[in-house]
């Protein structure tokens, strides 16, 4: 049976004041494990939001088994599922339609191979999944500050930092007024022989803190070795690198050689990967 919530077009500031007010932050004694059960709830509502986006509610009857009407009202809040359903449910999309699918199949590439990957860095329901993706990857390991460039690492870094519940440090291609002290480090731009910066407050880094550094894209490295650079001069220790999305293969041998971190990508644009996407969806 599920939960009926009225009026719910802010079910997510709903759903986390109920968490926040029985885990402790306000006064109430629900249960951990009750606790991660509602934010599993959460969880599928943007699963769910992700996936009709590219797929009908037909085609997810199809692959779920359930009713278009009872997915309907669980993608809006209107009733929430219960916790039998909602694990079941979630395996089930998870297991038939992969992240990397969902983020390959939003880009826009054109003939030169470039891509457009606005639909999604600004899709804050799929940047909550990929958020809780990074998560599990880093599972059990410390992480102070989570680093990225600006501009459009920015929104990915942010949601896996409140995720992950650290702080964020954003490097600018300019120094900010106000602030005196910056670490730098330089690179070269692709092939264009153009020298950049990426700058960080002196103080936003802190000998020994735990980065981990995330990126929205990555084609030929560069931004990430300055961004390596930037948590070495500070003397802070890397934990890790998280790319959304890579096209090319150069970069990798590129990263490595600055640094021993594991790299996670999700997505990799080949052409392979995305007649996969194609055919998969296809064929539901």
């Amino acid at each position: 049976m599920g939960i009926m919530l009225f009026g719910l077009d802010s079910k997510f500031f709903y759903m986390k004041m109920l968490i926040s007010k029985r885990s402790g932050a306000y006064s109430g004694d629900m249960s951990r494990p009750r606790v991660e059960q509602i934010r599993r709830k959460m969880n599928l509502i943007s699963l769910l939001n992700v996936v009709k986006k590219s797929y009908t509610y037909h085609e997810l009857s199809q692959i779920t088994g359930l009713p278009i009407t009872v997915l309907a009202r669980y993608a809006k809040g209107h009733v929430l599922p219960s916790d039998e359903r909602v694990n079941e449910l979630y395996q089930i999309l998870t297991e038939k339609i992969p992240l990397e699918e969902l983020i390959l199949s939003r880009l826009v590439i054109d003939e030169s191979g470039y891509f457009d990957s606005s639909h999604v860095i600004w899709d804050v329901d799929l940047l909550r999944l990929v958020s809780q993706k990074v998560a599990l990857l880093f599972a059990g390991k410390k992480i102070d500050k989570v680093m990225t460039a600006a501009v459009d690492g920015v929104p990915l870094a942010s949601f896996v930092a409140e995720e992950l519940g650290a702080d964020i440090v954003i490097a600018k291609r300019y120094k900010e007024v106000g602030v005196k002290d910056f670490l730098e480090a330089t690179y070269i731009i692709g092939s264009s022989a153009v020298v950049s910066s990426l700058y960080i407050p002196k103080n936003s880094l802190k000998k020994d803190d735990s980065v981990l550094i995330v990126d929205d894209a990555i084609r030929t490295g560069e931004t990430d070795v300055a961004l390596i650079k930037l948590a070495e001069k500070a003397k802070a220790n890397i934990v890790g690198l998280f790319i959304l999305i890579a096209t090319g293969r150069d970069w990798r041998e590129k990263l490595q050689r600055e640094t021993n971190a594991p790299i996670y990508v999700l997505a990799e644009i080949s052409p392979k990967s995305l007649l996969e996407v194609n055919q998969r969806k296809f064929s539901v």
